[in-house]
């Protein structure tokens, strides 16, 4: 069921969560990935999954409401939230609310961004930390970015440690190393970026190494991408005073794109 009225949980209490489904070259990408992504991430909020709620779905509801209309790519951004129907919470009743966001080619850079590092705040890497929920640190931090001219910022966990980003994960190439900082760290759980990894990894390309790192190390990279669930792809161009290209994820990317053809 979908419900518009303002006087539910989301709107209240940020009770919800949301999940990224994929259109490319319009055709569903990623649907199972992202399927199963928003089941897991319903569960550890203890929401009620309805009966209907299945793969099949969700695929039918897509194909009608954007597909149907041509929409080449892009991405879907999809929230469910818990209503106020039932004292219990896990047995309140949920509803769903998605929006398009059109793009020109999902597995491309779409920019490349200047960021830094935010000391004032950090993020915690709990049950809660991988899933896409409502978060004040994420709204504090845009503020942040914007009075700075940033386009984003490097999120430190409690451990001082490099988590994410507001809006996605950072992938540091060095020679033939990619490091990824771990979920257990507070990054974002990405299908996305999963599966970019998991090309490279196949491909032999480079070696991914999920890792703890500290802020400094962020600066001997060669090459940074920020992977977004909600927005896509992007690569850093500068942090502070140094700069960085942008090159070798370029290839990656646009071999991966004539992998899946």
């Amino acid at each position: 069921m979908v419900n518009s009225d303002l006087q539910n949980r989301a709107f209240l209490f940020g009770d919800a969560v949301w999940v990224s489904f994929y259109v490319r070259q319009n055709q569903l990408f990623l649907v199972e990935d992202s399927y199963f992504f928003l089941m897991s991430s319903m569960r550890k909020m203890r929401m009620h999954i309805p009966a209907n709620y299945t793969l099949e779905y969700f695929e039918n509801l897509f194909q009608t409401e954007f597909l149907n209309k041509n929409l080449q790519e892009g991405i879907i951004k999809m929230m469910i939230f818990r209503n106020s129907d039932n004292e219990n919470l896990a047995k309140s009743s949920v509803s769903h609310f998605c929006e398009f966001i059109e793009k020109i080619d999902i597995l491309s850079i779409e920019k490349n961004i200047e960021i830094d590092l935010i000391k004032e705040i950090n993020v915690n890497n709990n049950l809660f930390s991988n899933i896409y929920t409502h978060s004040s640190e994420n709204i504090y931090a845009e503020i942040y970015a914007r009075e700075n001219d940033l386009d984003d910022v490097i999120f430190l966990n409690p451990q001082k440690r490099v988590a994410r980003s507001i809006n996605g994960n950072f992938l540091f190439l060095t020679e033939n190393d990619i490091k990824i900082p771990k979920t257990t760290e507070g990054a974002y759980i990405s299908p996305l970026m999963e599966a970019f990894v998991t090309y490279l990894h196949k491909s032999n390309l480079v070696k991914i190494l999920e890792v703890e790192m500290l802020a400094f190390e962020s600066q001997k990279s060669e090459e940074i991408l920020m992977i977004s669930e909600a927005k896509g792809i992007f690569s850093v161009s500068k942090i502070r005073n140094k700069s960085f290209e942008n090159k070798r994820f370029s290839e990656f990317l646009y071999n991966w794109k004539l992998s899946l053809q």
